[in-house]
């Protein structure tokens, strides 16, 4: 039997078939379903459940009392802040199984979304977006877009390094006030310039 090369906290359970990836750590109290696929260098947090068949991609964590329902797929470097939420069922009832009709969430490579945030089932988060703490997605968030409110809004623009870029006009550039990076920007996206 060869020796795990990722760690699991005693109090924690994962469930086979499932994978883990090379480095991740389990915390506390989590719950890994089965046929669940965690990347590489992955951080669970205390408290966590991730649902069956769920895909989390390398680099992600998701802080404390996250659950990841069926349906959600996490790419590459995704942060997911403490307690937020996402859904399923776009109307859920105790008395009404709808477990076929599960809508897909998908939250793009470098993606973060803030604390008690909640994401509504059928919507996707682009590369690199940033959701404010307690916002609530109902739709599809362009990529480096800084969304916040209920429902969520863009307000800004964001940089692959985190930090909000100065406003700029359709046409123009935007560059990053910490790492410079520079980005063309349009009226509904933006791109980064090489």
């Amino acid at each position: 039997m060869s020796e795990k090369n990722y760690f699991v906290h005693e109090s924690s359970y994962v469930d086979e078939p499932s994978t883990i990836g090379e480095g991740s750590k389990i915390w506390h109290f989590s719950h890994i379903l089965k046929n669940v696929s965690v990347g590489k260098k992955c951080n669970i947090g205390q408290n966590v459940v991730i649902g069956p068949n769920v895909k989390v991609g390398d680099n992600c964590k998701i802080q404390n009392n996250v659950s990841v329902y069926e349906g959600v797929e996490l790419e590459d470097s995704v942060f997911c802040g403490p307690s937020m939420v996402f859904t399923n069922v776009i109307n859920p009832r105790s008395e009404v199984v709808r477990k076929d009709e599960y809508r897909k969430t998908l939250v793009k490579k470098g993606a973060s979304i803030g604390a008690n945030a909640t994401v509504v089932c059928g919507s996707t988060i682009g590369e690199y977006a940033f959701v404010g703490a307690g916002s609530v997605v109902t739709r599809d968030v362009p990529a480096y877009a800084l969304v916040m409110g209920n429902p969520a809004r863009r307000t800004a623009w964001m940089c692959r390094c985190g930090e909000k870029l100065a406003k700029a006009k359709a046409g123009e550039v935007a560059t990053c006030p910490a790492c410079h990076a520079s980005y063309a920007i349009a009226a509904d996206h933006i791109t980064p310039k090489s």
